[in-house]
């Protein structure tokens, strides 16, 4: 690749932001050349403030009209499956926001479907956080040992209303108001995948999910029982809704293994026992990173036609996660 890769972003609402500054930030590899979003303000926005040569006023548009090397789609969750078809039929790359479709049964037929046409990448950028990578490796290394059970935490007071009455998360993601499946589908997922990409295969044994907000369509609290390949117990814990936390969101998490520990608790890192280490992070830095990681590693896969990380079949195992949180808890059928 002696150019770098002309990309096309599909989307210019809240989260193309970061994916605007993660491709600036390797410009010397990739740059955004056009911008689609069905608002024209958002697109003309995003153009003036990343330099973006070309506006569309449709996706079908741009993909006609622009010489384009790949496709970074930042649209909401249900353009998904229709905007990586236009793509694929163009036989252009395309990175897709997670989740890769609404459910699991139009993510797997999606799969099938473009596989021969071009490479696909979920961007799923929660596991690719420093901290996360760090622990990684550090379970690699085999630390800890043997993993006998984890727990990962996630407590927030976001669709709770605040001293001005409004509700920070719902302020900032208003569309999370109208999701029929909210907590684990849209949050959680990150979770489920950074837990598989850490300790490997999980399977969901028992869910259950709650409502404490009438704000809210979809759930905002949620109990997950997983077990690893080798019998390990996992446990997620968490609440949208919960009195006395901040509302920002903040991972903590514990792993235990039959020589050490590992604890993420905010910013802090440690492991504990026979291999000890402790790492500290900025908080918004490693946000802000997992981003530029992500659309790195698209850029890098496709320049030396390696293997995409959060390939589609990779992330299929994640949504049967979440399906099966659903389907053990029988959510959708006391909606």
């Amino acid at each position: 690749m002696n150019q770098p890769l002309r990309i096309g972003l599909i989307g210019a609402g809240m989260v193309s932001r970061h994916h605007l500054i993660a491709w600036a930030s390797i410009s010397d590899q990739a740059r955004v050349v056009a911008v689609t979003d069905p608002y024209s303000e958002n697109a003309t926005r995003r153009a003036n403030e990343f330099e973006i040569p070309q506006t569309y006023a449709s996706a079908e548009e741009m993909l006609a009209a622009a010489e384009l090397d790949a496709i970074d789609i930042a649209a909401p969750r249900e353009m998904h499956a229709p905007l990586v078809r236009l793509a694929a039929a163009k036989r252009l790359p395309v990175l897709c926001q997670k989740p890769l479709a609404p459910n699991l049964q139009e993510a797997t037929d999606l799969a099938a479907e473009v596989e021969d046409l071009t490479r696909l990448m979920v961007h799923e950028n929660w596991r690719f956080r420093g901290y996360y990578r760090d622990a990684a490796a550090w379970l690699r290394e085999g630390r800890i040992g043997n993993v006998k059970q984890a727990q990962l935490t996630l407590l927030t007071s976001g669709v709770l209303p605040g001293p001005d009455g409004l509700c920070p998360a719902l302020e900032r993601q208003p569309f999370m108001r109208r999701e029929r499946r909210m907590l684990v589908a849209e949050v959680l997922i990150h979770h489920l995948d950074t837990l598989r990409m850490l300790l490997g295969p999980l399977q969901v044994t028992a869910a259950q999910l709650s409502r404490s907000s009438d704000l809210l369509v979809g759930e905002d609290g949620a109990v997950i029982q997983l077990r690893t390949a080798n019998g390990a117990g996992v446990v997620v814990f968490a609440s949208f809704a919960a009195h006395g936390h901040p509302a920002v969101q903040v991972d903590r998490l514990e792993i235990l293994g039959d020589k050490g520990a590992i604890k993420l608790d905010g910013p802090s890192l440690t492991c504990s026992g026979t291999s000890p280490g402790e790492r500290i992070y900025d908080l918004a830095i490693e946000y802000q990173g997992s981003y530029n990681r992500t659309i790195a590693h698209f850029a890098e896969s496709l320049r030396d036609n390696r293997p995409f990380e959060t390939a589609p079949q990779d992330n299929l195992k994640t949504l049967r996660l979440v399906e099966d949180c659903y389907r053990l808890s029988g959510w959708e059928a006391l909606r």
